[in-house]
């Protein structure tokens, strides 16, 4: 009866027409870095929404449409001091206004947009205005900084344009200072939205006050924060690295002490073929999912540190044939502070097994691993 009822129909507010949906990246609300049972927030890519789970009766209550982006792709939510925004990716480049009157995805007038829901009235509280793409983001446990990968900062619209430059980046917005934007009236609005809007991308070679761009190599896709704060890791897809960028260099990178922004990256680990998401054991390990090759590694972050600078260390430290295709990967209580290094979930996107048949659909199979 979902969509039929007036309850149901209030918690679809304006999203009630759309009678489809595509969820991705369901997240848990945040207090001091730890889990605090209140919230699960869930992102809807195919039209652009977010919804908020109460966990105290489990029922969806509030679904929110951003405006002016197209397709909601890496949804996170502030771990310090609490979960104040669910941070979400916009992922396509979008002519503006998005009304049919232009096609062109090259010009100013083409972007999309980080956003920020606030998670206790389910607003829009911003959004910021970037170069390129976004994919999937994260935020660190200071409370200050977050970080999205960027695929196509080509702006291609086709396979190998967006595969034509051999870096493109990790975007950091530093939180506190678009909020101070705002409160100082420098932002605009799009639309018939009111939702303030910061443009957070280069001009005439300068950085925005609130965003950083740092170079990683080819299509990066996850983009995950180590459980002690230390690292935002950009998973490399198109490249077989990992990105490891120092989140304690961020304020020297904002605050013009650092002659380039490569000067935050720390570690550049080779893994395999097609790294996409990255886990970790809160022992110093992390585990990264290979598309390609079908196999999750486990790979050691102070060693892999050791190896950028020069040192002859193996970093690797066993990898696990997965069945197949993996993508998503989350090890127990991994996006909190208090990771166990117990269990790691290897969410596998060919499970189906070679061959998709005609008639019903084989089911999906994810791995438990000690």
């Amino acid at each position: 009866g979902w969509g039929l009822t007036n309850e149901s129909k209030r918690v679809l507010g304006d999203s009630a027409h759309f009678q489809n949906g595509d969820c991705h990246h369901p997240h848990i609300s945040m207090t001091d870095g730890k889990y605090d049972g209140k919230y699960l927030f869930i992102d809807e890519l195919a039209n652009s929404r977010v919804a908020r789970i109460r966990l105290d009766i489990m029922k969806c209550d509030k679904i929110t449409t951003i405006p002016n982006v197209q397709a909601i792709h890496g949804l996170r939510l502030q771990k310090v001091p609490h979960s104040k925004y669910v941070l979400c990716n916009a992922e396509f480049i979008i002519p503006h206004p998005n009304d049919g009157s232009s096609f062109d995805i090259t010009g100013d007038n083409a972007f999309t947009m980080y956003n920020a829901v606030d998670a206790e009235t389910m607003e829009v509280a911003w959004q910021v205005i970037v170069d390129g793409n976004l994919d999937n983001s994260d935020m660190d446990y200071t409370g200050r900084f977050a970080a999205s990968t960027c695929y196509n900062s080509e702006k291609a619209t086709d396979l190998a344009g967006m595969m034509r430059n051999e870096r493109d980046w990790v975007v950091v917005f530093d939180i506190p200072a678009i909020e101070k934007e705002i409160k100082a009236k420098r932002f605009i609005t799009l639309g018939d939205s009111k939702v303030p809007v910061v443009d957070g991308r280069k001009k005439d070679g300068k950085d925005s006050v609130v965003t950083r761009y740092i170079p990683v190599p080819k299509n990066p896709h996850g983009l995950n924060t180590s459980p002690d704060g230390k690292y935002f890791i950009a998973n490399g897809k198109l490249s077989p690295t990992c990105t490891m960028i120092a989140i304690d260099k961020l304020p020297d990178l904002f605050a013009g002490k650092l002659k380039d922004p490569r000067d935050v990256v720390v570690g550049e680990p080779e893994l395999g073929l097609g790294p996409l998401h990255t886990t970790f054991d809160g022992r110093g390990n992390a585990y990264t999912t290979l598309f390609i090759d079908s196999q999750l590694v486990k790979w050691n972050l102070e060693d892999a540190r050791r190896a950028y600078k020069g040192e002859k260390v193996d970093y690797i430290r066993q990898k696990l044939d997965v069945r197949y295709q993996p993508g998503h990967n989350h090890a127990s209580l991994t996006e909190t502070s208090e990771a166990d290094g117990k269990w790691v979930v290897v969410l596998s996107k060919f499970s189906k097994d070679r061959f998709l048949l005609t008639g019903p659909l084989h089911p999906e199979n994810e791995q438990l691993i000690d």
